[in-house]
């Protein structure tokens, strides 16, 4: 199910301001991953001359919010999706740019069956930072949910 979602990158600037106001742009989207990356910028560095932790967590947890944009897009007209919970692992000081991989860890058709049922659905995405030399610095799994739409 790795349909084409280039409109999701679109969708994101336009629906979340923080992506715009961060930097964050990207690159390819299906419904079943996702890559966003963030520029080395001086005003988002910490203490130690790398992207703040804040940052960091925040380019993450948009890679996760387009791919589950991408995977249940079609469902916005009936439910809303949610952040639930999201745990990080910072690996390595992260240096210069940042790449995030986001991947859905669970089938889409499963999540959508139990949105269909009456079933409030989880669906948790795993993602994968790097920085410019391809070494990973940071990793996280976000869990949303698709919270349907009252009444």
């Amino acid at each position: 199910m790795a349909d084409d979602a280039s409109w999701v990158a679109e969708a994101m600037a336009a629906s979340v301001p923080w992506v715009t106001t961060a930097g964050i742009r990207f690159g390819a989207i299906t419904t079943e991953s996702a890559v966003a990356t963030l520029p080395d910028r001086p005003e988002q560095r910490n203490h130690v001359g790398g992207p703040h932790a804040a940052v960091l967590f925040g380019l993450g947890e948009t890679a996760s919010g387009a791919v589950g944009l991408a995977a249940f897009g079609s469902t916005m007209d009936r439910a809303t999706p949610l952040v639930v919970r999201s745990d990080i692992g910072y690996v390595r000081l992260a240096k210069g740019p940042i790449t995030a991989e986001a991947v859905l860890e669970r089938p889409a058709a499963e999540v959508l069956a139990e949105l269909d049922a009456g079933v409030r659905p989880e669906f948790t995405v795993g993602v994968v930072l790097t920085d410019g030399e391809g070494r990973e610095t940071t990793r996280m799994r976000v869990v949303w949910t698709l919270r349907p739409h009252r009444g």
